[in-house]
């Protein structure tokens, strides 16, 4: 390695460029918005709050997952409520509903969840407000989860659009373990439709059931749907923010990948697709607002946007209700925190959301394990210590092996300085007679890499485990450290790490090139400026895996220079 710096500095070079790749590729990558959209028609929007986007009510399925194009023909203009103008003036417009996790809003024109705060996530570490996820507080951060019924064209449905009637204006879960609240839909052909959310002590994931009645006499269709209405500015990256890193936006599994959406891309704008055991959500860092269809049901995706505001859908197949019987529509959602244990119970691959990138692979073991000793010790800053020993040891023979060649090689610094000062002069015999050397001793010059480029994509993994995992957020380590996620706010880790790399270089092989020797005591200044606005957690990985090279590097070097001091005599 001291030979050979330029492979260092390069492996540094590329690791900057990727990072500043990743980073342009966010800015400037996407494509210019489109016109297009979903399969949608519209209907009257609900007055002045609504948008085009808000009034669209999805497509059917075709209920099979071989024909996409054969949807049937969604719902237009549904009726109005059956029930008195007066009495629809006289109702509360929102039922709020409390359990011990989640303080919720849901509108009574059309039963959306309007508003979700997160009881046990704070906005800002230390103070009272909680995260508001689901809202319609302003058009620039609106964002619900639209839900309903719909049927044949002209027909009468509960779409999002018609108006509920609930028998309490309040919920609350108080010490039950569930909480059911229903609401009610009635037209005069005899058809009763009861739609009911179901929460759960703990739990972020709502049943959702339509219980449908038909005391007519005739067949009445229907086909459930749900969607995500959301307005998303476009984010204004920092690297003074590592939250502005997260991916946010649309995505959905189709039932065998993950898709991440671009509302600015043509194809996805107009993306309209059967799928079978998928999801739809919206995503955020560290939060989440999903909707998973019913198993093995082919349900009909679609996304639309307009601007910087996307509607995602996802529509079942068309179900008939003979007079006199009785049917039962269900979904499940998903309002919270990308909680992997949750999100895994709730829907297939939904824990996919808790988005690590191309490292998945390497990320989630690394969060498994994390989560395990976490559970056993409770200190997610001592699970992340305990973590890096770990990997330590499992690379122990490759870091050995590179410390025993470091180490020799700084045994033959005054011959190698020998050599260079006798063939300074002539560069090509220079080289020959340091690889003889090499030879002669069994040294490889490049082995000293090696644990570095291993590092490499395990840094990366841990930088997403740390950045998206909501477990970790505002999660305290000890002292002043109070969020592991965000950057250390006194910069005492990044400092310490600027000392322990020093310390670490002067364990190594000098270069015998002045110049050389600069840039490597530059190189532990350069790299803490970097990481000081990296996560504390992952300033905390990087201290103690160089702390542990140190103590590594040291022992190997005093056993080499026993060997060489017994040699000698």
């Amino acid at each position: 390695m001291s030979n050979n710096p330029r492979l260092f500095l390069w492996l540094a070079l590329a690791l900057a460029i990727w990072l500043n790749y990743e980073a342009w590729v966010r800015d400037y990558g996407a494509s210019s918005p489109q016109a297009g959209g979903a399969t949608t028609e519209q209907a009257p929007a609900r007055g002045k709050e609504s948008s085009g986007l808000d009034a669209a009510i999805p497509q059917a399925s075709s209920g099979s997952a071989s024909a996409p194009d054969a949807g049937v023909p969604a719902t237009a203009t549904p009726a109005p409520a059956s029930q008195p103008e007066a009495t629809v003036a006289a109702t509360p417009r929102t039922v709020r509903v409390r359990t011990d996790v989640l303080d919720l809003d849901i509108g009574l024109a059309g039963g959306e969840l309007q508003r979700a705060d997160l009881l046990k996530y704070p906005k800002v570490k230390g103070q009272s407000e909680p995260v508001r996820l689901l809202n319609r507080d302003a058009p620039e951060t609106l964002y619900v989860l639209q839900s309903g019924l719909t049927g044949p064209a002209g027909s009468e449905r509960p779409t999002h659009l018609a108006t509920f009637t609930s028998p309490q204006t309040e919920y609350s879960l108080g010490n039950a373990d569930e909480l059911r609240v229903p609401l009610t839909w009635r037209n005069d052909q005899g058809v009763t439709v009861t739609k009911t959310f179901v929460f759960r002590r703990g739990q972020y994931d709502i049943d959702l059931e339509y219980d449908v009645k038909n005391a007519g006499q005739q067949p009445w269709q229907a086909a459930a749907y749900a969607q995500v209405l959301r307005s998303d500015p476009k984010a204004d990256y920092s690297m003074f923010n590592v939250e502005s890193y997260a991916f946010r936006g649309p995505a959905i599994w189709d039932g065998e990948r993950y898709r991440k959406l671009d509302i600015e891309d043509k194809d996805d704008r107009q993306l309209a697709l059967e799928v079978n055991n998928g999801w739809i959500a919206a995503l955020q860092h560290h939060f989440v607002g999903a909707v998973v269809p019913p198993k093995d049901v082919t349900h009909r995706v679609t996304l639309g946007a307009e601007g910087r505001e996307y509607v995602l859908a996802t529509a079942g197949p068309l179900r008939t209700v003979a007079p006199g019987g009785a049917e039962k529509f269900r979904y499940r959602l998903f309002v919270g925190p990308k909680l992997q244990e949750q999100l895994a119970a709730t829907g297939p691959e939904l824990e996919r959301v808790a988005d690590y990138g191309r490292l998945t692979m390497l990320a989630k073991p690394l969060f498994l394990v994390l989560d395990k000793i976490h559970d056993v010790i409770g200190n997610w800053g001592l699970a992340i210590i305990i973590v890096t020993l770990l990997l330590k040891l499992a690379f122990y023979p490759l870091s050995e092996a590179s410390g025993r060649s470091m180490a020799k090689m700084k045994t033959l610094a005054p011959r190698i300085k020998n050599l260079q000062e006798t063939y300074k002069d002539d560069r090509e015999k220079l080289g020959r007679a340091m690889m003889e050397l090499y030879q002669r001793e069994k040294i490889n010059p490049v082995a000293g890499c090696l644990p570095i480029v291993v590092q490499i994509p395990v840094f990366l993994a841990f930088y997403w485990v740390l950045l998206e995992s909501v477990e970790m957020r505002q999660a305290p380590f000890m002292g002043w450290i109070n969020d592991l996620s965000s950057r250390d706010p006194f910069f005492i880790l990044p400092a310490i790490m600027a000392g322990a790399m020093f310390v670490q270089y002067k364990l190594n092989p000098q270069p015998p090139d002045p110049v050389q020797q600069k840039v490597f005591m530059i190189m532990p200044i350069a790299m803490s400026v970097m990481f000081a606005f990296f996560p504390a957690g992952l300033v905390l990985y990087w201290v103690t895996n160089t702390v542990l090279s140190i103590a590594q590097q040291w022992n190997i070097n005093r056993r080499i220079e026993r060997a060489a001091a017994a040699k000698r005599s």
